[in-house]
């Protein structure tokens, strides 16, 4: 397990601010409980994104506007496109499995290959995202979001899966920086934005320290990409926003303002990757929310002027 320390100053300048282009727009209002797991496909040229809590997988079709919604039977809670194969790799609520998203139909029946805590049963995995050899980076969390019974885990193409560290109540993220030297992670309800050592031919962590904190008026950190600049994209629950930030020094270089309290990931796509795709949800509103946020659970995208990077995939 890793020992938390505090992030050293650097003297590394900042990192230059990127241009926003005109405001996110509303391209879906699926009204999603919890909106998640944005993903660009880069086979597919579409956008893949999902509902935790009333598991649903969304594909969307930007060259066409062209809508796809498979249901579940339990939590979905992200996913992955394989090296090769057909399918997407997903985390679902209890582990690691396989989907086949090319059979006709509806109705999604995933195929579990690892389930890695079933003595904790009132976890349910979240967020997660392979990195570039190809592993899977998954954690768990309380469902209630109040117990530290969550925990990070790596599940590589052979069917190892590495606990690396444990004790959260809410995860999410990751993101790597762009040397692929530092992974980034969130532990959503302590407000805490971890940074840690990477070490990407052993696919190990180590030196986990808080890397930022959110002011109060902004939120709780959320899902989060990074751009070939090497900069941190993080959505804001309870924000209304994402914000862009220095990989080193954490400072903010510019935010996007969305017409949703609970703003919960984002990833950018289309054939410049320029653009970021934003989700958000319903869960946890008050009526008076609900009623000033029609648009709250949809899909936004806005214009950036700089690209991200494509989605890493699979091994297996």
């Amino acid at each position: 397990m890793s020992q938390e320390t505090s992030s050293p100053v650097s003297p590394v300048p900042p990192s230059p601010s990127p241009s926003v282009i005109g405001q996110a727009e509303c391209i879906w209002p699926a009204g999603a409980n919890l909106g998640e797991g944005t993903m660009w496909s880069q086979r597919e040229q579409a956008l893949y994104w999902i509902d935790i809590l009333t598991p649903r997988l969304f594909r969307y079709d930007p060259a066409t506007g062209a809508q796809r919604t498979w249901h579940f039977d339990e939590e979905i809670t992200a996913i992955a496109e394989r090296v090769s194969a057909p399918g997407l790799f997903v985390t679902l609520r209890r582990g690691f499995a396989l989907v086949d998203t090319t059979a006709p139909g509806d109705e999604a029946k995933p195929r579990y290959l690892h389930q890695p805590e079933p003595e904790r049963t009132g976890n349910r995995f979240n967020d997660g995202k392979c990195d570039a050899r190809g592993r899977f980076w998954a954690g768990s969390m309380d469902f209630d979001c109040k117990a530290p019974t969550g925990a990070l885990y790596r599940y590589d193409a052979d069917g190892r899966c590495t606990k690396h560290d444990d004790g959260f109540e809410v995860t999410n993220g990751p993101t790597w920086s762009a040397d692929g030297r530092t992974m980034y992670f969130n532990n959503t309800v302590l407000n805490n934005l971890y940074a840690y050592d990477f070490d990407m031919e052993a696919g190990t962590v180590s030196n986990r320290r808080v890397w930022h904190r959110f002011p109060k008026p902004d939120g709780l950190p959320d899902g989060m990409t990074t751009d070939a600049a090497g900069r941190l994209w993080i959505a804001h629950w309870g924000g209304s926003c994402v914000t862009c930030h220095d990989p080193v020094s954490a400072a903010e270089l510019c935010r996007i303002a969305i017409p949703a309290s609970h703003v919960t990931d984002c990833a950018f796509g289309d054939a410049d990757l320029r653009t970021l795709y934003i989700t958000t949800a319903r869960n946890g509103l008050t009526p008076e929310q609900e009623a000033a946020e029609p648009l709250a659970g949809g899909l936004f995208r806005v214009r950036i002027d700089s690209p991200g990077v494509p989605a890493a995939l699979f091994a297996g």
